[in-house]
Order: C-alpha cells, then sequence, then structure tokens
C-alpha cells in the first residue's frame, strides 16, 4: 500500500487502498506506484488546512515565513539531481530541461522569500486627524492548487511560494501522471519543519481528487493550471460559494516576424517556440506570422531546421527534444494535424509518429510545419499542445496585428524587428499578457505571468502573483470618538 499522501503532517495511503502506476512516457517503464486518493481523502486535507488555518498553525511573522521560503530554495538546488531525474522520467522531458526547471523552481521560492515581508500595506489619509486609516494585506486561507502534467513542479512552485509566503494553508493536486516532484517538494515542506496541516498533497484523477478543491465551501481559493475546458468547470464549480479563483488556461500564441528580423535569431527562436518539450507548453509560439515578402525563405529555413530536430527519451545526451505525456495525448495530436489537413491545411514536415528505433517503446510525434492555413481553421484557433506550428502571413502592421489577436486565446506573443518603434507600437496593440521583443519564452520570477480573455483570469509571479493569496482589509481607527448627533436623543 503505497503511502503518498501527505494529510495533517503525515504520510498516509489512499483511504480505500487504490493506487496508480506510473511510467515514463519515453519508453513506457514504470516509474513508481503511488496512492490514488478519492473526494474523501481530498475533504480530509481540506480540513487539515482549514484547522491549521484557523489555530495559526503559521501565524508567524512575514519575515520568518519568508526565511523558510529561502531555505526551501537551498534545499532544492542541493537535491537538485533528485529533482530533476524524477521530473524527466514523469515527464519524459529531456534531463537538461528539468535541471534548468529546477533552477527557475529554486529562484521562485527565493525571490518570494525575499519580499514576503516587504509589504507593510499603507496608509490612507481620511482627512480628519483623530483618524488612522489603513489598509492591511492578510492570507486567504485555505488554497486548493491542481497543477498540469507539463512542468509540474515549476507551476505547483508558482502556487506555493507566494501561498506560503502570504500565510496560507494548502492543498495541492498535481496531475496524475507526474506526481514524483510533488512528493519531493512536499518532504522538502515537511523536512524543513513546516506545522501540520499547512501544506497537504493529494495524488488522483481530478474528476474524483480534485473537484473538492473547487466545490468544497472551506476552501477560499482554488488555482488552476491546464486545460480551457477544465477550467471552465473549475469556475462554474467556484460559484456556488463565491471563492477566489486564478485560471491559467494556456494560449494560440503568436510569433510575429517582420522582414528587418534578425534572420538567423528569429528562425532559431521559432523552433524554440515551438518544439522545446515538443512544443507541451502554454506559451509555445505555436502561430508563426511572417511578412509576406520573407515568408517563403523563413518557412523553407524553418522546415530544414525543423527536420534536422534530434528526438529522444530523456537521458539521450544527443536528444533536443522528447516524448509526449501519454499515448492518448499522441492520438489527440495525431487528430489534430488530420482534421487541418482535411481543412485544407499543407503539412510541409512532420506530422507523424517517431518510431524509429528506441522511439517505438514510448510516445514520439516529429516536428511539424503547415503551411496554407486561415484564421478560421482550427489548426489556427485550437491549442495543439504538441509539436505542431502554422505559418501565416501579412504585409501591414495593421494586418500584423489583426492577426495576432484573432484568438480567444491571450497568453503570451513575440514580435520580431529590428524596429524599435516598431517592435513598441506592436507590443502595444497585442492583447496577450507577455509579449517578447526579438526573444521567445523567457519569464522571471519577479514579472507576472497570466492571460488575457480566455486564457485566464489573475496573475501568477511577481507582485500580483502575491496578491493572488491575499485579502485586502481596511481598518478605520477613530482615536477620539463622539456622539454624531444625527438622531435625536428624546429621553
Amino acid at each position: 500500500m503505497s503511502k503518498t499522501l501527505f494529510i495533517n503532517g503525515e504520510w498516509v495511503a489512499a483511504t480505500e487502498g487504490g493506487t496508480r502506476t506510473i511510467v515514463c512516457p519515453a519508453n513506457g517503464e514504470e516509474v513508481g506506484v503511488v496512492a490514488e486518493a478519492t473526494a474523501t481523502d481530498t475533504e480530509k486535507a481540506i480540513a487539515a488546512a482549514r484547522a491549521a488555518f484557523d489555530n495559526k498553525a503559521w501565524d508567524i511573522t512575514a519575515p520568518e515565513r519568508g526565511s523558510f521560503l529561502i531555505k526551501v530554495a537551498e534545499q532544492i538546488r542541493e537535491r537538485k539531481d533528485e529533482f530533476a531525474r524524477a521530473e524527466s522520467l514523469d515527464t519524459g522531458k529531456r534531463l537538461v530541461e528539468s535541471e534548468i526547471d529546477m533552477d527557475d523552481i529554486a529562484n521562485c521560492f527565493e525571490y518570494y522569500g525575499k519580499i514576503a515581508g516587504q509589504d507593510a500595506g499603507r496608509m490612507v489619509d481620511a482627512g480628519d486627524p483623530a483618524v488612522v486609516s489603513k489598509i492591511v494585506h492578510e492570507p486567504v486561507g485555505v488554497c486548493g492548487m491542481i497543477t498540469p502534467w507539463n512542468y509540474p513542479l515549476l507551476q505547483a512552485a508558482w502556487k506555493i511560494a507566494p501561498a506560503l509566503a502570504a500565510g496560507n494553508t494548502f492543498v495541492l493536486k498535481p496531475a496524475e501522471l507526474t506526481p514524483h516532484t510533488a512528493i519531493l517538494i512536499i518532504d522538502v515542506l515537511d523536512k524543513l519543519g513546516l506545522p501540520a496541516g499547512v501544506a497537504n498533497l493529494v495524488l488522483g484523477a481530478g474528476a474524483e481528487a480534485g473537484a473538492p478543491l473547487s466545490s468544497h465551501p472551506d476552501v477560499d481559493l482554488v488555482s488552476f493550471t491546464g486545460g480551457l475546458a477544465t477550467g471552465r468547470k473549475i469556475a462554474e464549480s467556484a460559484a456556488a460559494t463565491v471563492k477566489k479563483v486564478a485560471l491559467e488556461l494556456g494560449g494560440k500564441n503568436p510569433n510575429v516576424i517582420f522582414a528587418d528580423a534578425d534572420f538567423d535569431a528569429a528562425v532559431d527562436n521559432a523552433l524554440n517556440g515551438a518544439f522545446v518539450h515538443s512544443g507541451q507548453v502554454c506559451s509555445a509560439g505555436a502561430r508563426i506570422i511572417v511578412e509576406e515578402s520573407i515568408a517563403e525563405k523563413f518557412t523553407k529555413e524553418l522546415v530544414r531546421r525543423a527536420e534536422n530536430i534530434r528526438i529522444g527519451g530523456p537521458f539521450d545526451e544527443n536528444a533536443e527534444t522528447g516524448a509526449l505525456i501519454s499515448a492518448e495525448h499522441r492520438q489527440k495530436i495525431t487528430d489534430y494535424v488530420e482534421a487541418g489537413k482535411a481543412e485544407g491545411a499543407r503539412v510541409l514536415t512532420g506530422g507523424e509518429w517517431a518510431t524509429e528505433g528506441d522511439l517505438e517503446k514510448g510516445y514520439f510525434y516529429k516536428p511539424t510545419v503547415i503551411d496554407q492555413v486561415k484564421r478560421g481553421m482550427s489548426l489556427v484557433r485550437d491549442e495543439a499542445f504538441g509539436p505542431v506550428v502554422t505559418i501565416e502571413t501579412f504585409t501591414t502592421e495593421e494586418e500584423a496585428v489583426a492577426t495576432a489577436n484573432d484568438t480567444h486565446y491571450g497568453l503570451a506573443g513575440a514580435v520580431w524587428t529590428s524596429n524599435a518603434g516598431r517592435a513598441e507600437r506592436i507590443a502595444a496593440q497585442l492583447r496577450h499578457g507577455t509579449i517578447w521583443i526579438n526573444d521567445f519564452h523567457p519569464y522571471l520570477p519577479q514579472a507576472e505571468w497570466g492571460g488575457y480573455k480566455q486564457s485566464g483570469t489573475g496573475r501568477e509571479l511577481g507582485l500580483h502573483g502575491l496578491a493572488e493569496y491575499t485579502e485586502t482589509k481596511h481598518i478605520y481607527h477613530n482615536t477620539a470618538p463622539a456622539v454624531t448627533g444625527w438622531f435625536e436623543d428624546t429621553k
């Protein structure tokens, strides 16, 4: 019986004894066996988090919480090899990518550790010297966190670090396919002495183990990163108790390339934008929108480079990109591309499984470049979440902006040009939460991340990422109380 749930300071098995076998998507080999929680387990975890918050188990000073988070960062750096290997085995991503993720995760905890004690609120001028009026920020309470499988620990860190910095308790429900780094981070928190009930972990399918986090009245906030359809269900479920909701729901991100851009850098970054982690990235540059005058040259070079990308497993030092998460997801990508072809799109390279040699054991899909697409096609409008990129063209700035904004998503986008004025004009008009100029994919823990439109609500990272986990209170103190005289005293 697997004791991999963490509830009220103890590692426990699922109440009903359920387990799940985790396999590496690069080769199908078993990674481990973990507990499979039900709603009953999640409700126990919520009760533990509620009691810990109400009993002020984590009610220490903000600088003390910050110091704790910095220790978490130190532990991640010390155990980097262990964490990165676990991440790669669960996800199938290359080990070097997981190692980079661990550095970013440590930086996230360190950032929130450093700013945890900096928010002193603010004083408000009430216009009366006898009144002391101030705005303070307090922890929101019990936080439900539901995280995805593509960046399992990174997305968890973006939630855990600000939640703990603000003084909250939480229940974490990672994606059922990639649980092992969630187990490791909870192990770190426990060994560093986090009080029982402050951090809780439940593993299992979202419909069963995750559902109570959005519906339960004792959860004050639910933060979800994942697909649009699930995000809508979570928002609907959370509405019944009017709890705070933070949603990051992916994107269909435009990469706009003008003729005066650095050609080689634009091509290289277009490859990174589309094919890093086999395109399983919410901010993937899945729509290349290139100026008509260079479109043929750009597309030809992009195809040539895409065909040379080396595919392999996590520990293949020659590989440049890795596996898809599951057989089901690979089939989803296959169906997505076939539907595009049926609409008239043309596959220039890829569009099929990669099965050569040892790749046959895993779930691999070749980097795919598609042109002859139109703005109304499913390839252009729907998120692929795989190694698929489409080519569109434009002739004017206005057309470039209109094309890039023609999406119900709004997470991220990029513009490539050597004209600084044009770059700033385009960036100002794009309706996306992050805009890169002459770059693609970098993010900073101190800079807010999140989307416009149906890419979600709220922000992660930065100061606003911390604010998501707080409530704002106004305290109005009259130091010279007096009778108002509003109502006549007839005694």
